[in-house]
């Protein structure tokens, strides 16, 4: 058999039914046990926890009920309060406005590596990919230095009333977004410079000849172009920062708490599992709910 037969015969019998099956159920059970083993079961696993009972020393009794929720909604022996919600509500802000604020600056930032030179865009990127090489909580510490009150910021923020004399521009909500966009910007830039990379520049200057503002060119001529890089630079960036405590922690102090945090707690000093279980669980609701809003939203934009 001549080297064409045997290929002829392999796509051949690769097209039969039985062949398909057999070839792609190959080639899914290894993703899908790693999918059960690391992420459905650990999901199950917090489900069913979510719904235990904390005993005296912080173990798990295995009586079910409801209170954890009811505990997070605000309900306790002492009535209704708004702690927790608050909580939850300033962590999906804190995720939008970070995510919002990375994506203004990766827009000029990915369209001024594009207008740079072939041989020095891999110098920009690569001043973009800096931040990845060293540890988030070493990052963090970084802007203790730059925020301190030696630091130029500080005296500046001083001299114009913002903050007394002497003070650092931490534990506040500024230094929390700031340390936020900072450890955010790159996830948001890499995929959207790829995007912009490949824009099809006739169709913005389509725009522009027939008089289209820079509003309607920008939205009706770059956006849908790079739409897929757009939206796998906020997923990148929205989910993990509706759950970071790292950078609230350290810049925020008590005085900023997150759901990250909050989380953090009853896995660790409180030990409180079942709590921080239900606290999670509604931590993977808001960010569904969220990227199912920008779904839609993404979907209307390509739309227009």
């Amino acid at each position: 058999m001549t080297r064409t037969d045997a290929t002829i015969a392999w796509y051949g019998a690769l097209t039969t039914r039985h062949r398909l099956m057999r070839l792609g159920g190959g080639l899914l059970i290894p993703g899908m046990l790693w999918l059960m083993l690391f992420l459905v079961i650990p999901g199950l696993v917090l489900v069913a926890v979510s719904f235990l009972t904390r005993g005296a020393y912080g173990e798990l009794e295995w009586t079910f009920t409801l209170e954890n929720y009811r505990r997070l909604a605000g309900f306790s022996l002492f009535g209704w309060t708004a702690d927790y919600l608050i909580i939850l509500w300033r962590s999906l802000v804190v995720a939008f406005v970070t995510t919002l604020v990375s994506v203004v600056v990766s827009y000029p930032l990915c369209f001024f590596i594009a207008a740079r030179p072939e041989r020095s865009r891999y110098l920009w990127l690569t001043l973009v990919i800096i931040p990845f090489w060293t540890n988030m909580v070493i990052r963090t510490y970084a802007w203790f230095l730059i925020l301190s009150p030696e630091m130029p910021f500080a005296r500046l923020a001083a001299l114009l009333g913002f903050i007394p004399a002497g003070a650092p521009l931490y534990p506040n909500a500024f230094a929390v977004y700031l340390g936020m966009v900072s450890m955010f910007l790159p996830f948001v830039t890499l995929p959207l410079y790829a995007s912009v990379e490949r824009l099809d520049w006739s169709l913005v200057e389509a725009a522009q000849d027939l008089y289209a503002s820079r509003t309607r060119v920008f939205t009706q001529a770059i956006l849908p172009q790079t739409m897929p890089g757009l939206s796998v630079g906020i997923i990148l960036t929205f989910i993990p920062a509706m759950g970071m405590f790292v950078v609230p922690d350290l810049l925020g102090g008590a005085k900023y708490m997150l759901v990250g945090n909050l989380i953090q707690q009853q896995f660790g000093p409180s030990r409180d599992w079942p709590f921080g279980a239900a606290i999670s669980m509604a931590l993977m609701l808001l960010t569904m709910v969220g990227l199912q809003i920008y779904r839609r939203r993404g979907k209307e934009i390509e739309v227009l």
